[in-house]
């Protein structure tokens, strides 16, 4: 094969073995790479009702054929598992080195299975591969491991960390590498942390071998030059995702205690122009030209690397608006090694449980010592952060009473920082995202809010949840490559089927790629479909409760809300265009015309299909 390297490094912890096996270019074509090379391998390899925190979980590290092309943007990859959040498919994606160095050690992912006796990482240097001690970084936070890995295999390394959050099997702990880069909210951490597994490393020296290196050299040359003449890359340069701040508190969608209102009374102080004021540094991806990471100096003078959901979510979400504070909790968490959505989630839930007086905690909106503790607690999983770090939805339910009514999840992941009380297409991208509450998938809001039709449930809500999909969930998360480009700058989309053909030699249309992701967003929902057994209904398609219950009470759109009846007719409206039943599963005949004929006939085993 060309572009792709067709080869899975397979490292089983228990019994201490590595090896290097190939995969069919069936299945490189079919599944592509990144998220669908993840859900394939979870699929055919791991036992129904696996314990997400037990050794026979795998945990996939996978790039795509256009990871680490010379080509914008494609300096990604994907970490999947089993979710110990939610118990269903996780996944998320970082922007690292240990991508780009992945790909050129010769392999297209990772999967790593059973449990070290002992903490170890993962040395992977081109073709060999190396479990090494790890003892003496257990215990360290995500910023000192990377120091002595930087120290002693150089700086040009790939590295994926876990800090202390992942060791102690918090539910929120995610994959970290480069000091602010992140991914894998399920719980992808814990899983890591659960086979005494603390790191990564990769140095990669290989060429990637591709079909037309000329023709790829070209278009991606042709790629880079376009990307700083869009118009609104001034404006990205200067705020990156920050933008998004004072389009949703305009909007009345900016998650404002605990997802209880949409707008904030600080906004100016923690805003774009905050931010750009505050920058003293700004930090990017491999191979990437359009830098979105903000760094700013902290209440404690460090370096914090802000975005917008970070921002929002540790911000106006738990009532704070102090930049610099704001600052200390997101690098606190990346430390950790902490996922800042959820964490940020799970302290506005927690605040709000103390309000009324359902949990003895003491911590208030906008305070930020309580927040800080509770950060740490939930890293240590002890005190109060036992309880919170599980996740909102188990905490919910251990405290019982109202609680469950504001616990801001869908399938048990904490929603990112878009508040939906008026908002029913991006609540339908929450409720149908195939990870739980992401806005990875379907960022379909910034359409909504200016469609003239926000607040209408007709089927162009659905159309465009599955056309944002696709692109975004199906399309770039198996290629895999940035989304920011296009739905950031208006770069086209017809420019990735040439660099993924002057790659790999396989001629793929977009409409292709369109029904690949749908291959892909049929398997993962089999995935789901498998682990919760009769459990599953549409009603684990719905967003927070919150929303149909509790109308806002401020700005221009106080006394609005979701209505519950119009979103399942619009949850029915997205389950026919997708080909699903009624109870949101992939009929025999849409798996059958998707190619996944064979996992129908595994499916059946757990669920009838229609």
């Amino acid at each position: 094969m060309k572009g792709w390297n067709g080869k899975i490094l397979r490292v089983d912890l228990s019994k201490g073995t590595t090896k290097v096996v190939p995969y069919s270019e069936e299945t490189a074509k079919k599944f592509i790479g990144g998220r669908g090379l993840a859900v394939k391998l979870l699929w055919d390899e791991l036992p129904s009702g696996a314990d997400p925190l037990g050794p026979e979980n795998i945990i996939v590290f996978a790039t795509g054929p256009y990871t680490a092309l010379q080509v914008p943007n494609s300096g990604k990859m994907v970490v999947a598992s089993k979710s110990p959040l939610t118990g269903g498919y996780g996944d998320g994606n970082l922007g690292t080195r240990a991508a780009t160095n992945m790909r050129k050690c010769g392999v297209d992912a990772v999967a790593v299975t059973g449990k070290a006796e002992k903490p170890v990482y993962i040395y992977v240097e081109d073709d060999e591969t190396e479990i090494r001690d790890a003892g003496h970084l257990w215990g360290k936070d995500s910023y000192e491991t990377e120091d002595w890995i930087m120290e002693k295999h150089g700086k040009a390394a790939g590295v994926l960390i876990i800090g202390q959050s992942g060791e102690n099997l918090c539910r929120l702990a995610t994959v970290v590498a480069q000091k602010g880069r992140a991914g894998g909210r399920p719980g992808m951490g814990a899983v890591m942390g659960s086979k005494n597994l603390k790191a990564l490393v990769f140095k990669g020296s290989k060429e990637l071998a591709v079909a037309d290196p000329e023709k790829l050299k070209d278009l991606g040359r042709k790629g880079f030059e376009k990307i700083p003449k869009f118009d609104a890359f001034p404006s990205w340069k200067r705020e990156g995702t920050m933008m998004a701040a004072d389009m949703m508190q305009t909007a009345g969608a900016l998650p404002t205690r605990n997802f209880s209102e949409g707008v904030f009374e600080h906004i100016e102080n923690v805003n774009g122009d905050a931010v750009h004021a505050a920058t003293v540094t700004q930090r990017g991806c491999p191979n990437c030209n359009m830098i979105c990471g903000n760094t700013i100096l902290d209440s404690e003078g460090r370096e914090s690397e802000l975005d917008y959901e970070n921002v929002t979510m540790l911000g106006s979400n738990i009532g704070l608006g102090d930049l610099a504070q704001i600052g200390t909790l997101n690098r606190i968490c990346d430390e950790l090694g902490l996922d800042t959505i959820g964490a940020g989630n799970a302290i506005g839930f927690a605040m709000e449980c103390a309000e009324k007086g359902l949990h003895p905690i003491a911590v208030n909106w906008g305070d930020f010592e309580g927040a800080k503790k509770l950060l740490y607690e939930m890293a240590m999983m002890e005190g109060d952060g036992a309880l919170f770090g599980l996740g909102t939805r188990a905490a919910a339910e251990k405290i019982g009473g109202e609680a469950p009514d504001f616990a801001i999840h869908a399938k048990g992941l904490e929603v990112s920082a878009y508040d939906c009380h008026v908002c029913p297409g991006m609540a339908l991208s929450f409720g149908t995202s195939p990870i739980g509450a992401h806005h990875k998938d379907a960022w379909v809001i910034s359409w909504e809010i200016s469609s003239g039709i926000r607040e209408e449930y007709g089927p162009e809500k659905a159309d465009k949840v599955i056309e944002f999909q696709r692109i975004r969930g199906g399309m770039f998360e198996c290629l895999v490559g940035c989304r920011f480009p296009w739905i950031e700058l208006g770069y086209p989309l017809e420019d990735y089927p040439g660099y993924f053909e002057a790659a790999t030699g396989v001629e793929m249309s977009l409409d292709d790629m369109w029904t690949m992701g749908d291959r892909v967003y049929a398997l993962v929902r089999a995935f789901w479909v498998r682990e919760y057994g009769d459990k599953w209904g549409r009603h684990m398609d719905y967003p927070p409760e919150r929303w149909f219950k509790h109308p806002l009470t401020e700005g221009a759109l106080a006394g609005k809300h979701l209505d519950k009846e119009k979103y399942d007719k619009l949850l029915g409206f997205y389950y026919e265009k997708r080909g699903w039943d009624d109870r949101g599963i992939p009929t025999k005949a849409t798996l059958k015309k998707l190619s996944l004929a064979k996992e129908a006939g595994q499916l059946a085993k757990y669920v009838g299909l229609k």
